[in-house]
């Protein structure tokens, strides 16, 4: 820990280090490590610059090393076991049966899925269209396991809503015929997990991860997966890749019979 005595104009590299081993010690994660040691380089840049220190202590202190996540992803019996625990005898049913489905087969966003228009629906063309971060519009293909699911929540319950004035157009709606809200979604999703006891921790944006996963481990192009997420960079979907490999060398080290005691 620092010494409390020193002025901060008297502080040098050695006591930077010893403050950084000390929070490391505290058990802070390596992202709020990140975020103190950057604040500490601030404030000596602040003092270099208004003529308080001739040099800068902090200027070879490293950050700590933030591995990028890996996201949860949920196997297709697993969201086949999340539909099938959807009360259908509630109106809420087939409502939350299309939600899910398309929430998987079409690898969107939240916000994407209350956003989705009916007039953006072409079925006979097999797409749906989606309008993404930044407003960005993109072309997403339709399965007929989505078309299905929402034929059904469309001519069964939704065609006999009030539906609420400036919401007509929007296709998954609550009771009161107004827009769904991305709480909603959480909400659905959140309870759906505990009634089948997953102990993975899930949300919408779980369905999207599983899309992704299960295409790059079906052989689909990066390329077009990345078209059909709407990532600006393709960085971004290679996560998957590495996603695939890990659950990849953990099935190794499970199943491979060199592995086996």
């Amino acid at each position: 820990m620092l010494n409390s005595d020193k002025k901060p104009t008297e502080i040098d590299l050695t006591d930077l280090q010893s403050f950084i081993g000390w929070i490391n010690e505290l058990g802070i994660s390596a992202r709020s490590q990140a975020r103190i040691i950057s604040g500490i380089r601030n404030f000596f840049y602040f003092l270099v610059l208004e003529d308080e220190i001739l040099q800068d202590p902090s200027e070879l202190i490293e950050l700590p090393k933030i591995g990028k996540k890996l996201p949860e992803v949920l196997s297709i019996e697993e969201i086949d076991h999340l539909k099938s625990a959807i009360d259908m005898s509630k109106q809420e049913g087939h409502r939350n049966r299309a939600i899910i489905e398309t929430l998987y087969s079409c690898g969107l966003r939240v916000s994407e899925l209350v956003n989705l228009k009916i007039t953006n629906i072409y079925v006979d063309e097999g797409f749906i269209r989606v309008i993404g971060k930044g407003n960005k519009e993109r072309l997403v293909p339709i399965s007929p396991s989505v078309e299905k699911e929402i034929e059904i929540y469309q001519n069964l319950v939704r065609v006999h809503q009030e539906i609420k004035p400036g919401h007509e157009d929007f296709l998954f709606l609550n009771r009161r015929g107004a827009q769904l809200t991305r709480v909603m979604i959480f909400t659905i999703i959140k309870n759906l997990a505990e009634e089948i006891g997953l102990t993975k921790v899930i949300s919408p944006h779980t369905f999207r991860h599983s899309f992704a996963t299960h295409m790059v481990e079906g052989g689909a192009n990066l390329r077009a997966i990345q078209e059909m997420l709407g990532h600006e960079s393709i960085s971004t979907t290679e996560i998957y890749t590495h996603l695939s490999n890990d659950m990849l060398k953990e099935a190794i080290i499970s199943f491979h019979p060199r592995n086996k005691s």
